[in-house]
């Protein structure tokens, strides 16, 4: 992992993810804003029991209005995740408006992925026994 600069033909992550993201936000806000109707989580109408991303809805409404504490017990896995994306666009935003050098990993530790490998099933799994318990 270190920093450097793009090479020649390199794809911009920065931009295309922040682009992305800006996107998506202004489409959740307006969804919300304009009032129109939220999807059907088909799994919770079958079998009665919270999916791992019910609550996102509720969790960004109350993000957007400024609740932070309910928006994280709506579901803290899409919580933590949107925080992640702001970090990331700040990175993004940082680094394309000053030019800066990008964090390029060169070779992904053996270590890391393993790690990756456990965890983020494990992250599901909790957030989805969150929902559960909490009824969400």
């Amino acid at each position: 992992m270190r920093w450097r600069h793009l090479r020649p033909g390199e794809l911009n992550h920065e931009l295309i993810w922040l682009l992305v993201s800006i996107a998506a936000a202004f489409i959740a806000w307006a969804w919300l804003y304009f009032g129109l109707r939220t999807p059907i989580c088909l799994f919770h109408e079958f079998t009665g029991i919270a999916c791992p991303g019910c609550g996102a809805t509720r969790c960004v409404r109350h993000v957007f209005r400024g609740d932070l504490t309910y928006a994280f017990l709506m579901n803290p896995m899409v919580f933590l995740t949107g925080l992640l994306l702001v970090v990331y666009d700040l990175y993004a935003a940082l680094i394309l408006a000053l030019r800066l050098p990008r964090l390029r990993f060169d070779a992904v530790p053996r270590f890391l992925s393993n790690t990756a490998r456990i965890a983020i099933p494990l992250v599901i799994l909790l957030n989805w026994a969150w929902l559960i318990y909490s009824k969400v």
